[in-house]
């Protein structure tokens, strides 16, 4: 069976933004033009095809991402419709890993939101094509040139509009399309399905200021591209006429090398421009084919392969997301890179080096699958069979094993304690987490083994709550809940060195291992990282030979799980192994290992030990009157005002805030502002807790 579509015909996009600035509308809407939906479902109402979780319809928020696929205009356009709520970002940055371009939604009204800058950086981590969709311009307050200088001024000075609205009486009723002059006015039907394309001088109410805004812009527009392509800088430098031939390649070649982001606008609730938007799609953003040539690893040496998006290539993926069907079993989405594989076929997990079995391939639709016989290269599917598969695994043909760039995900900051109310639900909460956590990896669980409870972490309330809601009602398992609370961490202001000893002897062998090591704080270079210790090795082979010192490495790893002031996790520092003792007869890994757990716990008993808490970026808007009593609550919460702005009569505060002063936040602003301020946060960095604050905060969790 072929492939049902060339490469360059592929598009793979996602759709990220601050939530509720319409990603979910406009995918909506993107597949009710193309023809995959026959009726437009609303968010509002809980009837959004890719909302299709319970929680989601209920909440009438993007929880999960979600795929699928259109056809316009002979293209195939795959899309990744992503939550917006900062407890949800594991889902914009694993899909932003291995899709080829972004829409960017921003709010006509809001312009630039926190969630919003998180999204943009994430997508510049990998370095993605994009362009940005200026929504909701049918709003009172909404504002195309205010949200447009908001972008340049805080994102990207290299975006430009492309379009640019037509207001009349106050109501958005269509745009200009900057780059071939015409007037697309949506007023043909509510549905947007039938609208006007005209000259700018055919319709009246195109006003001579407009005509010449538009003039101004396509100068722009065409300045900036210009820069990109010599083609099109002789012709405007000779006064040359420009036509739309000249512009579109000139744009989509600066828009794939990331040099410009286009503008576009429109009102998705309201069904105008998302036409115009899935041309952009295609004539702007990256097929596969467009995509560079990338390394990866071979697993066990210091080379490299070349990956490019070919079927005849050896087969490669990457394993970027697992989900729980009810009736499927467990869902493996995979983003196929190179190569081509057939339903039945055996493929190697190189990150566990287990073989497996591909025993279906589906095509998704939210969550419903389509069968498929065989996937190709630039493909993004689902498939069944791989048991044994976690999210970011390289999967790769039997014989041709390589390591692609894995998925690095937030650490969570906020954990709640559960436990089962029967010793029924006890055996369905084991499994059930487990499900859960393949499913999310932002979740981390473990056992407090003073209490004996279950602690679940995670990125924040919502994200907790709707865990407990799945387990309950997806997993039908009764459950006692504590209240949600804050994860703090430990690490060191000062160096001190430390010394560990295992030494047993039993009969003729016994255990042997001497380790002598230093820390020191080390922040440099971690955040690019997964590790939060970083390591180096300063010891002799004749004090430790060569083949101990990961098992060094593993005991100082597992002793800076349980910190010394409260038992979080130690992190943010360097641990330099400087010395050491083996026998020759009696030195084994495990007595190196027990050896660099005590000497880490040595040397943190021995340095100053602080507790860091973590502090989320806030935004609070609100009605001047109620800004006063604002900041001084806020102050009141240990936080901090960086900034007061003000957008049509509204104030916007920005500033930070420890998350432990945050609970019940929601409702206290709600009391303070009779309902009318609105706040949303984000996870900013960790940091230093006051002394006072942190002496009392230590005996409580110590239960003094």
């Amino acid at each position: 069976m072929a492939r049902d579509y060339p490469l360059e015909k592929i598009r793979n996009i996602g759709f990220i933004a601050h939530i509720d600035a319409g990603k979910t509308t406009i995918t909506e809407r993107i597949l009710f033009y193309t023809g995959v939906l026959h009726q437009m479902g609303e968010v509002h109402e809980g009837a959004a095809t890719m909302d299709w979780m319970a929680q989601e319809k209920e909440r009438g928020i993007t929880i999960t991402s979600a795929a699928t696929t259109c056809y316009w205009k002979n293209h195939r356009i795959n899309i990744i419709d992503t939550p917006g709520h900062v407890d949800f970002t594991v889902e914009v940055e694993r899909s932003l890993r291995v899709l080829d371009g972004a829409v960017v939604i921003f709010c006509g009204v809001a312009g630039v939101e926190p969630q919003s800058e998180t999204v943009w950086h994430q997508a510049d981590k990998y370095n993605i094509p994009r362009l940005a969709f200026i929504n909701k311009l049918d709003r009172i307050g909404a504002d195309f040139y205010y949200s447009v200088e908001s972008v340049k001024t805080k994102l990207a000075p290299n975006s430009t509009p492309i379009q640019i609205p037509i207001i009349n009486d106050e109501n958005f009723i269509g745009v200009i399309n900057l780059i071939n002059e015409k007037a697309y006015i949506f007023d043909k039907d509510d549905l947007g399905i039938e609208f006007t394309k005209c000259d700018l001088d055919e319709d009246k109410r195109i006003s001579e200021k407009l005509k010449n805004l538009a003039d101004k812009y396509r100068t722009e527009l065409i300045e900036k591209v210009a820069d990109f392509d010599e083609n099109l800088m002789k012709k405007y430098l000779d006064e040359k006429e420009i036509t739309s031939e000249d512009i579109i390649p000139a744009v989509r070649k600066a828009t794939l090398d990331c040099k410009i982001i286009p503008i576009l606008c429109g009102s998705a609730l309201k069904n105008k421009s998302v036409q115009l938007l899935i041309d952009a799609i295609i004539n702007f953003l990256p097929s596969p084919k467009d995509i560079k040539a990338f390394d990866a690893l071979i697993p066990n040496s210091d080379k490299v392969r070349k990956i490019i998006a070919d079927d005849s290539e050896p087969f490669s993926a990457l394993a970027f997301k697992i989900q729980v069907d009810s009736y499927v079993g467990k869902l493996t989405y995979l983003r196929v890179y190179s190569g081509k594989i057939k339903k039945g076929e055996h493929i190697l997990n190189v990150n566990n080096g287990k073989k497996e079995r591909i025993t279906r391939i589906m095509q998704m639709h939210a969550n419903k699958p389509s069968n498929k016989l065989e996937l190709y290269s630039g493909e993004i599917c689902a498939v069944a069979g791989l048991h044994n598969t976690s999210s970011g695994d390289s999967i790769v043909e039997l014989n041709n094993p390589i390591l692609l760039e894995r998925i690095r995900f937030a650490e969570p900051v906020m954990s709640i304690a559960i436990e089962p109310k029967t010793s029924t639900d006890e055996e369905n909460l084991k499994k059930s987490l487990l499900r859960l956590l393949d499913e999310d990896p932002t979740y981390c669980l473990r056992n407090d083994k003073e209490t004996g409870q279950t602690l679940i972490s995670g990125m924040g309330e919502l994200h907790l709550e709707i865990l407990v809601d799945r387990l309950k009602r997806g997993f039908k398992t009764e459950l006692n809940v504590g209240k949600p609370r804050v994860t703090y961490k430990e690490t060191i202001i000062n160096s001190a060195k430390g010394e560990g000893k295992f030494i047993q002897k039993i009969g003729n062998h016994g255990q042997f291992g001497v380790v002598k090591l230093q820390i020191e704080p080390y922040s440099e270079n971690l955040e690019k990282s997964e590790a939060k210790i970083i390591f180096e090795n300063q010891a002799s082979e004749e004090k430790i030979p060569k083949q101990f010192i990961s098992a060094v490495k593993a005991g100082v790893l597992e002793s800076a799980e349980a910190g010394i002031l409260t038992g979080n996790n130690v992190e943010n520092l360097k641990v330099i192994i400087i010395d050491g003792e083996y026998n020759e007869v009696d030195s084994t890994e495990l007595a190196f290992k027990i050896a660099g757990s005590r000497a880490f716990g040595n040397a943190l008993q021995k340095a100053e030990v602080i507790l860091l808490e973590p502090i989320m970026k806030i935004d609070i808007r609100t009605q001047e009157e109620y800004l006063g009593n604002i900041i001084n609550d806020l102050n009141g919460r240990r936080g901090k005002v960086l900034e007061v702005k003000e957008k049509d009569s509204i104030k916007v505060i920005n500033g930070n805030v420890p998350l432990s002063e945050t609970f019940g936040y929601s409702t206290d602003l709600r009391s303070f502002s009779q309902g009318r301020a609105s706040y949303s946060m984000e996870f900013l960095k960790y940091d230093k807790i006051p002394d006072s604050i942190s002496k009392k905060l230590i005996e409580k969790m110590r239960g003094y």
